[in-house]
């Protein structure tokens, strides 16, 4: 539905009367930045939200209105918001320097705390983001191997650097995005993760692949799940034609479990990259792995290997403020069973949501795995029971491929009017800060939206 459509909305009235700061501060941003955003996902009609203050589980916009958060700084709040733990840690170590530029303790302790917890880190190089993680972990891998295909799989996000833009969030016919080098676009080789099938045909006909990457929870943080067996299946296949096999677990890593995706379905790649989390919710990440891989940033060792070493740079690597914030958080994810906390507040929501659904005879789906809510809103109107839904029967196309967005803007801004704040999926990621208390809230919210939205047309029956 267009934006001009909605004027005569109930739900756009009721988001508009409730954002009127908002609306302000977005005409002003228009002017300075490009679409009024600084992070496409942020994207929403008529206009995104401001945030003002947050606190565990919720945060106030600059209206005032107060929100069950389920976007949690993009999912890197696995402590919610203003963990107590989490501000001592900030607040001491800014009195102490925010970059002294020199080696410090807290990055020694921090690459401990990862080495524990996550199965492949022999090694840890920190970087400023997820983006720059797998930038670096890509170059990593083919001067390995010597070789220059990456194979990556339709719809699977590993941030917005050239080498992976192809195919993640657009152009998953494989053609090339604008402004991206012809010769960057022909080292992927883009498969479908329907079934091993593609990737499988790739390897045994190839021998020019350096490594295969992938979210280990399916594209997008799981809104194309893998079909059983898929990672073992791939780990696998990938050690028997001496390919490298990367995970991306820049949303899953200390979420899906202490030890990401990787500890929970048992399948230990050679790599992996992380981010969101890692850092505490303050910028940074992190590529870890098989040592005798990520020591070609070694010189020395790169030297006792016969290998160059691999130049490394980043301003802000390991910086100390987020070194402070990711040890105070990953010390408590160690200690504290906080992924099943908020595992099981994610499995009561989803299960209110998919009651809603079937209550008021909404051909929705409702699924998601860990702490993590998605809703296939159904948009081609195929026949759904809410119930039962089963998302592998859809598959890429069925699922992320035929997502409407204003569609998913509806649901959004009548969520926010109704007082919670979802992710763009439309979904989000639950902390372990959020109580049943918070749920109830929110599934008040949901069925108050679905109804106003069915009552405007924009649900098929």
């Amino acid at each position: 539905m267009a934006e001009a459509a909605l004027t005569n909305s109930r739900i756009e009235t009721e988001y508009r009367n409730r954002t009127k700061k908002s609306a302000q501060l977005y005409q002003e941003a228009l002017e300075l930045l490009p679409a009024g955003l600084t992070h496409d996902s942020r994207t929403l009609l008529p206009y995104a939200i401001y945030a003002k203050r947050a606190n565990g589980p919720r945060k106030w916009d600059v209206d005032g209105n107060e929100l069950v958060d389920y976007f949690g700084g993009h999912g890197a709040l696995i402590l919610g918001h203003c963990h107590p733990a989490i501000i001592e840690a900030v607040q001491r170590q800014i009195t102490e320097g925010t970059h002294w530029g020199s080696s410090h303790e807290l990055e020694v302790q921090w690459a401990g705390l990862i080495k524990r917890l996550v199965p492949c880190a022999d090694r840890v190089r920190f970087t400023a983001s997820g983006t720059e993680a797998t930038h670096l972990a890509i170059r990593l891998m083919r001067a390995y191997t010597g070789k220059t295909k990456i194979v990556r799989f339709v719809g699977h996000f590993h941030g917005w650097h050239d080498q992976v833009a192809q195919g993640s969030t657009s152009h998953y016919d494989g053609g090339r995005p604008a402004g991206i080098l012809p010769g960057i676009v022909d080292e992927t080789i883009l498969v479908s993760d329907d079934d091993l099938g593609p990737v499988t045909d790739v390897l045994t006909k190839r021998d020019d692949v350096a490594a295969v990457i992938l979210e280990a929870s399916g594209g997008s943080w799981g809104q194309v799940p893998l079909p059983p067996g898929f990672l073992k299946g791939l780990r696998a296949l990938t050690t028997k034609h001496g390919v490298l096999l990367m995970f991306d677990e820049v949303v899953t890593g200390f979420r899906w479990s202490r030890g990401g995706a990787q500890q929970r379905y048992g399948v230990t790649p050679d790599m992996c990259s992380l981010a969101k989390i890692v850092a505490g919710g303050l910028p940074g990440g992190a590529v870890a792995g098989r040592a005798d891989i990520l020591d070609q940033i070694d010189p020395d060792r790169a030297k006792a290997a016969g290998r160059e070493k691999i130049a490394h740079q980043g301003t802000f690597n390991a910086n100390p403020l987020s070194a402070a914030a990711a040890i105070a958080t990953l010390s408590i994810v160690e200690m504290q069973d906080v992924c099943a906390t908020a595992e099981g507040t994610a499995e009561e929501l989803r299960a209110g949501l998919r009651k809603i659904l079937v209550e008021e005879g909404i051909p929705w789906g409702v699924y998601g795995e860990a702490s993590s809510f998605l809703i296939f809103q159904n948009p081609k109107g195929v026949a759904i029971d809410p119930a039962t839904f089963d998302p592998l029967a859809l598959k890429f196309k069925g699922l992320k491929g035929a997502k409407d967005a204003n569609l998913s803007h509806r649901l959004r801004i009548s969520m926010i009017a109704n007082g919670a704040d979802f992710m763009g999926a439309p979904g989000g990621l639950v902390s372990a800060m959020h109580t049943s208390e918070e749920v109830a809230r929110t599934l008040d919210a949901f069925r108050t939206s679905v109804r106003w939205m069915k009552a405007e047309g924009d649900i098929r029956g």
